[in-house]
């Protein structure tokens, strides 16, 4: 049968359908998971003992008419915090949406689960595993309160492979480290954030039973690539975005000081508001540099590019830099602001986009 893992947002303050989806997952380790059910428009956070009796009915109603046990159930919300599900409308919606399954509407998934999102976002590959075609297909949602661990965002990626249940969690916690905990558009990290990786177990090959194996590396590639893509798919869609952004810090001690330092450029709002106009004030990214929190950064080892032009080296600017080279730059749809530390061999990539007016007026006008 099928196997399940998952990830969830690191906000304390996680929605009723993350805790119950955590407590299904270990319970069997995700091998007895049947069935997923989305609501979206209503977070179902904020909503206390109230808010898992509810979640919980939508399951049992769910369970009964396809002849499961709740437990085999996982829930996910997403939408406005602190409001009571509407769990009547959604149990009364179910017989619907069961008659409408089909394998191939992975499109309709994806619109459905739309919120503030502009597009629905898939993604798919194939791959050869064994003598045998193995396909892995995802689908996400989300536009705003991205910051990893993880993002407000729901991400499902399922495959046929047949992979030994024991490997998912490993799987799908490092495809959501290189995907979705490596976006940020507005710095708010939501309470309801859920990555699910499903193997159907169908494909005709023999099971993978280590990601190191030819087999093993051959899926994971396909599912870090597809959780790429729906995670890049969510910062294009970014609330009022027009910028999408790469932001690669080079030559650190380690990841994860590079890391540290790519967030706190993609979190900057000074920075994203100067990409937003085009504006070559590019001493906001120095700055950001400076307080990210590296104790022992040495300024004069520092080199910045924005992708061809280089701007700073040995933490200053360049004598041969000019701000029109700058601006030509930032006026791109696509961007890549590159840092060099020259503390190291480690590296690490952020994808960010810019603050425009709409965002303000998106999120302004959210609930009216």
């Amino acid at each position: 049968g099928a196997a399940v893992a998952g990830v969830f947002t690191q906000n304390r303050f996680c929605a009723a359908p993350v805790q119950i989806c955590r407590a299904h997952l270990a319970g069997d380790g995700g091998n007895a998971i049947r069935a997923l059910v989305i609501n979206t428009g209503n977070a179902n956070a904020g909503t206390g003992e109230d808010g898992l009796a509810r979640a919980n009915k939508v399951c049992a109603a769910l369970a009964s008419q396809l002849g499961l046990k709740p437990e085999q159930v996982l829930p996910f919300s997403t939408g406005v915090i602190m409001e009571t599900l509407p769990d009547d409308r959604i149990v009364a919606g179910l017989p619907a949406a069961i008659a409408n399954l089909k394998a191939d509407n992975w499109a309709e998934a994806a619109a459905g689960i739309m919120t503030t999102d502009t597009l629905p976002k898939a993604a798919s590959r194939q791959v050869q595993i064994g003598g045998a075609t193995v396909t892995v297909t995802g689908i996400s949602k989300g536009a705003g309160m991205i910051k990893p661990n993880m993002a407000t965002m729901l991400g499902y990626v399922a495959t046929d492979a047949r992979l030994a249940p024991g490997l998912l969690p490993a799987l799908v916690k490092e495809a959501a480290d290189l995907s979705f905990n490596r976006i940020t558009i507005d710095g708010d990290t939501s309470t309801n954030d859920s990555f699910i990786f499903i193997a159907s177990r169908q494909a005709a090959h023999a099971e993978i039973t280590s990601l190191d194996s030819a087999e093993g590396r051959a899926l994971r590639e396909a599912v870090i690539a597809v959780s790429q893509q729906l995670a890049q798919a969510i910062v294009r869609d970014g609330e009022g975005a027009t910028k999408f952004i790469s932001v690669v810090v080079e030559g650190g001690k380690d990841e994860e000081e590079c890391r540290k330092v790519a967030y706190a450029i993609g979190h900057s709002p000074l920075v994203k508001t100067a990409f937003f106009a085009s504006d070559p004030n590019l001493g906001r990214i120095l700055a950001a540099v400076g307080y990210a929190g590296i104790a022992d950064l040495d300024q004069s080892l520092i080199e910045l590019h924005l992708d061809d032009v280089h701007v700073v080296t040995r933490g200053g600017r360049r004598p041969e830099y000019r701000e029109e080279d700058g601006q030509r730059v930032m006026k791109k749809s696509e961007i890549t602001v590159r840092v060099g530390l020259g503390r190291g061999n480690a590296s690490s990539t952020v994808w960010t986009c810019d603050f425009s007016h709409d965002y303000v007026t998106i999120n302004a006008d959210y609930r009216s």
